[in-house]
């Protein structure tokens, strides 16, 4: 009998061992479990960002993110960079699902890409919709009309540009002229109105200035194109913002549409508003501002860090 009670004894020791040795594993597991979503949780925190990645110096998007960090007192430094330079960081961060935080703005095919977000800007420091503008020289009515009556009459649409940059922006296998031609292929009922009345020339030559985003590639190359149909011949050249409306104001070229209005480019169309002629919105409800990715849990920069 008493070696029965010692086995049984033995037996519920071990059982009881084996019950709590379990529990402390499925805890361990569970502890685990809610560090892995903490981490995660953490990586795409708000909190755990130094920096806002953004583009070329000096420009009008940089100008107003420089305000914005001011004025929201961020602790986030504001790293100047290049279009290229910033989808480059913010594809990567994607990837990894990292936190991020960049300057971009709409149209862009990025939008088309990935799921990405605008966060709201409370004091209105990024401005609110934009309107890109076609700028041209004095004297190019007088000069070429033909050419001024088309940068006059072409206007497109968000959807427009979009398409556009959305051939060439996710392929280095296309480039931008390819992609224009293809959408003017597919899309001659609208560039045909562009054209409506207008007297063909032969050979006369244009220069028209850009700045190397993809939004202004689109527009460049389209607007090339059909310049082309109409016989001239079209130079591109590459400019930063500011050089563009020096350049334009000194009749070095002879168009752009460039003018992001009325943020983007507000600083330079002031200072060289009456050395160049504006010939209004080319595409209107564009945006810009802080853009992160949307698995990022932050919905205004009020939640970014502060100092």
């Amino acid at each position: 009998m008493l070696k029965t009670m010692n086995w049984i004894r033995e037996k519920g020791i071990i059982l009881i061992s084996m019950f709590v040795l379990l529990l402390l594993a499925a805890c361990q597991g569970e502890s685990e479990d809610s560090d892995s979503t903490a981490e995660e949780g953490e990586e795409n925190s708000a909190s755990e960002l130094t920096e806002i990645v953004g583009i070329d110096p000096g420009s009008g998007t940089m100008n107003i993110a420089a305000e914005t960090v001011e004025a929201y007192n961020l602790d986030l430094e504001l790293l100047p960079s290049s279009e290229p330079a910033m989808l480059t960081e913010l594809q990567g961060a994607i990837a990894n699902e990292e936190p991020i935080v960049v300057t971009l703005w709409e149209p862009h095919w990025m939008f088309s890409e990935y799921d990405l977000k605008f966060l709201e800007d409370p004091q209105g420091t990024l401005g609110e919709s934009e309107n890109i503008h076609t700028m041209v020289r004095h004297g190019l009515e007088e000069d070429q009309p033909a050419a001024y009556q088309f940068l006059d009459n072409f206007f497109w649409e968000v959807d427009d540009m979009n398409e556009v940059m959305s051939k060439f922006g996710q392929s280095d296998e296309v480039e931008p002229r390819e992609a224009a031609e293809e959408w003017i292929a597919d899309n001659r009922d609208k560039v045909e109105v562009w054209t409506e009345g207008i007297e063909p020339v032969d050979g006369e030559t244009i220069e028209l200035g850009y700045v190397n985003w993809d939004t202004e590639l689109s527009s460049t190359n389209v607007v090339a194109l059909m310049l082309e149909e109409l016989g001239y011949t079209v130079e591109l050249t590459p400019l930063d913002m500011g050089i563009a409306f020096e350049s334009l104001s000194e009749e070095e070229i002879d168009g752009m549409l460039i003018a992001w209005l009325p943020v983007g480019a507000a600083t330079y169309a002031e200072q060289y508003k009456d050395d160049i002629v504006d010939l209004g919105p080319n595409l209107e409800g564009a945006q810009q501002g802080f853009v992160v990715p949307g698995y990022m849990d932050i919905d205004s920069i009020e939640e970014l860090p502060t100092k």
